[in-house]
């Protein structure tokens, strides 16, 4: 295949460049010292920043899954991909993906629990239930992943082989198929809408209560100091899954290559920059904790 990217403009393609390298080396450097703090900051090695640790390693992965390819085709003329390379690709990019919602959805049981039954919280979320929660998180997502990829890998392509995207999405690969891709759409679409829209349901039902449980809160204080623990994981969910659901919960795959492309970088390549930031940002304790390991190390 021939990955089209983002037109044939060289200035265009040198600027898109730059911008893509800094934000790939931002967002490896910034989820690697996620990963770091958390692991050498004791008092951080709670079930939340656990969880975080789990999301940012994830980032890292999933980032790297689509971004040097794609840099690399930026300042290559030949912008090719080879048929199991795409299929590869197209597998990790829906195993990491379906992964982060299992991920985010379990982070928002972990703030329900914490905001809406604090005194049972350490009895339900220790440390073995929180492991078994973000295993159970990386396995389903493997297995999430094997079904778009079959059912890819079944159609046939014929001559045309340009793909008008950056990486190997599903949308590019089904309209670029000279098979009849109705049941395959038809699969995908309703795989997409038990992951996503599944994910986001629990996410949404937990701050529901912990919306209500903070509106229970006499003082303004405390309404603020309780919000301020969900309301990074909130900002994260909310672009995430705006993204996502607008790109696959749909029963056809029209949309236009060029908005296809725009959402796409949003969740591949800003997302996974605005997570350590978002996070390290809003969070008091993990900028403490920072601050700490600098001075210590």
């Amino acid at each position: 295949f021939k990955l089209l990217g983002f037109g044939s403009n060289p200035y265009c393609q040198i600027l898109l460049f730059v911008v893509g390298l800094v934000t790939y080396i931002l967002t490896i450097l910034g989820n690697t010292i996620i990963i770091l703090v958390v692991t050498l900051e004791p008092k951080l090695h709670s079930p939340m920043f656990k969880f975080l640790q789990n999301l940012s390693f994830l980032e890292v992965c999933y980032t790297t899954t689509i971004v040097p390819k794609m840099l690399s085709n930026l300042l290559a003329k030949r912008k090719s991909i080879s048929f199991s390379g795409c299929l590869a690709q197209l597998y990790y990019f829906v195993f990491l993906g379906a992964t982060e919602c299992y991920l985010l959805a379990v982070m928002a049981y972990d703030r329900f629990l914490a905001v809406c039954q604090p005194l049972q919280y350490s009895v339900i979320m220790t440390e073995e239930s929180s492991r078994h929660l973000a295993m159970g998180s990386w396995v389903s997502g493997v297995f999430t992943g094997f079904l778009p990829c079959l059912m890819v890998s079944r159609l046939h392509f014929c001559s045309y082989n340009l793909i008008d995207h950056f990486f190997c999405d599903i949308s590019p690969l089904l309209k670029l198929s000279c098979s009849d891709t109705t049941v395959t759409e038809a699969v995908i679409f309703i795989l997409s809408l038990l992951v996503l829209s599944s994910c986001f349901l629990l996410t949404l039902i937990s701050y529901l209560f912990i919306i209500l449980t903070i509106l229970k809160i006499p003082s303004a204080s405390g309404k603020r100091v309780t919000f301020s623990t969900c309301s990074s994981h909130l900002m994260v969910v909310t672009i995430y899954y705006g993204a996502m659901i607008s790109m696959y919960v749909r029963p056809t795959y029209n949309l236009s290559s060029e908005l296809s492309k725009a959402v796409s970088v949003l969740y591949t390549v800003v997302t996974p920059l605005l997570n350590p930031v978002i996070y390290s940002l809003r969070n008091t304790a993990f900028k403490k904790a920072l601050g700490k390991t600098i001075s210590r190390h």
